[in-house]
């Protein structure tokens, strides 16, 4: 990717990034580090020097001046940053990009950067004395920002150079930097209004951020609304009688937070940091209408004596344990503070949840229910709905900055006045008048003048209310992105239960999927059939994209389960060759495709991303040919295709024998990509016909650029393939060699074996005697034979049935 890359117009010079430095290699420095160079960006990154040999540094003769105990502190950190799970690098050329040192030697090379930031502990006194070392050695105009989470950024520039302080700024990155993307901005008082511009657009188009403009208060807009909510859960649990896991089964994504809920988000954040940031906001928040919430509970309390720090500590709300010999996860009692085996929630309220894919519709039924985790949920909203409309104008003057941070840095799908208009503005009065809050009096002279939700879409564009203004306002900054939802009403001009197309406008049309997991089933099938008839006769382009969590999970496994177990073969060769023919359209159409992956991007949602004409993925797309876990091989032209780019590969010599083998082991092993970036490495996706959006919110606006520019390009389709270099037996034969050595060492199943072999055949071109030259139409009848005939096995079934009941591969 570009290194050297340029911001929005600004007055005067235009600021330009071409090196970045990071001082402090701890937990999220390191992090920083990764991000900054995950993005394309030579990092410098620094920490202390060491103050005294180890005892291995001592016997082999070392001194405090050898090159290899300088750098051991930051070498330490950054090895550790590098296992960290989930992984906080695109692929594995990322920490090539990183030149590390510490603060003694190679501070003064801080000079070559454009930007300075400041990762190290939180202490007002080694934040300055820092500072003032980098003031030696920083270049004037050079931007320097801090990540702290805490101390007030009017504080930490006292006594700088003016041009220090009109270059300082809080630039507050959310741990794991690489998957949350909330990045606060906040002004210190004499910060250059240019400055912060800047980085709101550059951390929005760059480091693909979700950039909110903070004012300098305690934990300033996500910790502040995100810690309160925790923190009245932990008051409240005990009043409805409840237990740790009845709680987290509620409080995740049936509500439309992350799967971590409450008490597993604590354990993995740190209870000794969410003690800490409650009780800073404790001390530092005098007049805060809410502050008691923020004391711990004795339980909290006893637990941080005791040690149970949560994930790092090996125990918190939840510990794992081997028992007879399988892992075990035990909840803690929070009256006993000992552990025991989880309880199953049994509730009817789940079973409806469960049954509710719609969000909005979800809340309503919580709304609906008398059992005491409804009450509980219902008084935590309550409570939330009454404490942000008190933090206007203190934290922010906008009510959608406060959701976009929420979102951006917790993970919840709803930010809480985008919640609050979910339930409906007087539903939400009447819950927190029911539950002893009081709202801001804005919200009451907003109702008071005829307004009854915070948000509203007209003609396509979303519109917010404006406590200042008391009106609706737009939400800034929509011209860079598309927002599906907005455009539902008008813009629709074909739909069925699994599949919406939208015109995006400048001749461009959008195919939504609206399934379950975006499954691909026979309605999405007949959507993209649709779309394609559609746009060739009055468009000039398509993209196949969606704004749900995941792109798509795959072909509709359970379909396939029901035909294979009531032996319906005719069906089930009509359905796998009608996928074939619809993917294989993606190809060959008269206008040109765009996929835009992201998310999950499994099996079948795979195989159309590789027949795109174009690919715009987000960076967060995890992507694979999966279906050796189900006990097939992909057959909705996935086989066909991965065998035209071994094909394509053709160099005289092992080459091309060589990438045979490898793509067989990532089909065979069911690799899923861990972002875009390294799909390309892998050979899913393409260099030359794929871009990367950074930003998950550009991705579809990103995706319609380039059908148009590939519209304007004068598009031509391609033609069919007729003349594929297969390999035959020249593959074969190697294969089943490493087959019964991966066999006989254990790394695979035998029918995983059977598997493999079938695979292998496919991508071979068959058992042919040597190397010939194959058309696509024959691939595409090796790859639908060699999936069918594993549809009969029991074992394929027995691990379909397993993956549909457990969500979890079955190795028989």
């Amino acid at each position: 990717m570009q290194v050297a890359v340029e911001s929005a117009p600004m007055v005067g010079v235009r600021r330009r990034i071409q090196k970045v430095a990071v001082l402090g290699a701890g937990v999220m420095g390191s992090q920083i580090a990764l991000h900054f160079a995950g993005v394309g960006y030579p990092v410098l990154l620094l920490d202390i020097a060491p103050r005294e040999l180890t005892a291995d540094e001592a016997a082999r003769g070392l001194s405090l001046d050898s090159p290899q105990v300088r750098n051991r502190i930051v070498q330490e950190l950054f090895q550790r940053a590098l296992k960290l799970s989930p992984s906080p690098v695109f692929d594995s050329t990322v920490p090539q990009r990183i030149t590390l040192g510490n603060f003694v030697d190679d501070l003064p090379k801080i000079a070559e950067a454009d930007w300075i930031i400041e990762v190290v502990v939180e202490d007002l006194g080694i934040k300055r004395a820092l500072y003032e070392q980098v003031e030696k050695y920083r270049r004037p105009g050079t931007l320097i920002t801090t990540n702290t989470s805490g101390i007030p950024i009017r504080f930490l520039a006292e006594g700088r150079s003016e041009d220090f302080r009109r270059h300082f700024a809080g630039t507050h990155f959310f741990n794991p930097p690489r998957y949350l993307p909330l990045l606060e901005i906040i002004p210190g008082p004499e910060t250059d209004p240019a400055v912060i511009r800047f980085l709101m657009d550059f951390g929005q188009v760059h480091l693909g951020k979700q950039t909110v403009l903070c004012k300098d208060t305690p934990a300033f807009i996500a910790n502040r609304i995100g810690v309160f909510s925790i923190m009245h859960l932990l008051h409240a649990i005990r009043r409805y009688g409840l237990s740790v896991e009845e709680v987290d089964r509620l409080t995740g994504p049936f509500i439309g937070h992350p799967k971590s809920a409450t008490f597993r988000t604590a354990d993995v954040v740190g209870l000794d940091t969410l003690a800490k940031v409650a009780q800073g906001l404790y001390e530092n928040c005098p007049h805060d209408e809410a502050r008691e919430t923020f004391r711990l509970p004795d339980f909290l309390e006893k637990m941080l004596d005791k040690g149970l720090l949560g994930e790092k500590a090996g125990k918190g709300f939840y510990q794992k344990l081997r028992v007879d010999g399988t892992s075990e996860i035990q909840s803690l009692n929070l009256d006993t503070l000992t552990y025991g085996p989880q309880k199953k929630v049994r509730s009817a309220l789940v079973e409806q949840l469960r049954q509710e894919e719609d969000l909005r519709r979800r809340l309503h039924l919580i709304l609906g229910s008398d059992e005491s985790i409804a009450q509980l949920l219902k008084e935590n909203m309550a409570a939330l709905f009454s404490y942000v409309s008190h933090r206007i104008p203190e934290i922010s003057d906008e009510v959608y900055a406060v959701d976009e941070a929420v979102r951006a840095g917790f993970g919840w799908q709803l930010g809480p006045f985008e919640k609050w208009d979910a339930v409906g503005l007087s539903e939400g009065l009447k819950l927190i008048q029911h539950y002893g809050f009081h709202p801001a009096e804005w919200v009451q002279r907003m109702v008071e003048k005829g307004f009854s939700r915070f948000y509203e879409v007209r003609n396509g564009r979303r519109y917010v209310y404006s406590p200042t203004r008391e009106s609706y306002v737009e939400v800034p900054g929509q011209d860079r992105f598309i927002l599906l939802d907005t455009l539902r009403s008008e813009r629709v001009i074909w739909q069925n239960s699994g599949a919406s197309l939208f015109d995006l406008g400048d001749g461009i049309l959008c195919l939504e999927f609206h399934t379950k997991m975006n499954t691909l089933g026979g309605e999405v099938l007949e959507g993209i059939n649709r779309a394609i008839d559609i746009a060739e006769r009055n468009y000039d382009g398509l993209v196949i994209g969606n704004q749900g969590e995941h792109f798509s999970a795959g072909a509709n496994l359970a379909i396939i389960f029901m035909l294979a177990a009531e032996q319906e073969w005719d069906e089930l060769e009509f359905a796998v060759r009608s996928f074939q023919r619809t993917v294989m359209r993606l190809r060959y159409s008269a206008i040109p495709v765009v996929v835009a992956p992201h998310g999950l991007t499994l099996g079948g949602g795979c195989e159309m991303t590789l027949h795109a004409d174009g690919v715009q993925a987000a960076a967060e797309t995890y992507i694979g040919l999966v279906e050796v876990g189900v006990g097939l091989i992909p057959a909705g032209a996935g086989s066909k295709e991965m065998a035209i780019r071994i094909a394509d590969r053709y160099v005289e010599g092992d080459v091309e024998l060589n990438y045979f083998r490898d793509i067989l082991t990532l089909i065979a092993t069911a690799k899923v990509a861990t972002s875009a970036f390294e799909a390309i490495q892998v050979g899913l996706l393409r260099p030359y016909q794929s871009r990367i959006t950074l930003n998950r919110q550009k991705l579809l606006r990103d995706a319609k650029a380039y059908a148009l520019f590939l519209a304007e390009q004068g598009y031509v389709p391609p033609q069919p393939r007729t003349q594929i270099r297969v390999l035959g037996r020249t593959a074969l034969g190697g294969v089943e060699a490493s087959l019964y050595q991966m066999a006989q060492a254990g790394y695979i199943t035998e029918y995983d074996r059977h598997i493999t072999r079938k695979l292998a055949y496919v991508l071979a071109g068959g058992d042919l005697t040597g190397i010939q030259y194959v058309s696509e139409e024959y691939l595409l009848e090796l790859e639908r034979e060699a999936f069918l005939s594993l549809c009969g096995e029991r074992r394929t079934l027995e691990r379909i049935q397993h993956m549909l009941q457990t969500g979890k591969a079955l190795r028989n």
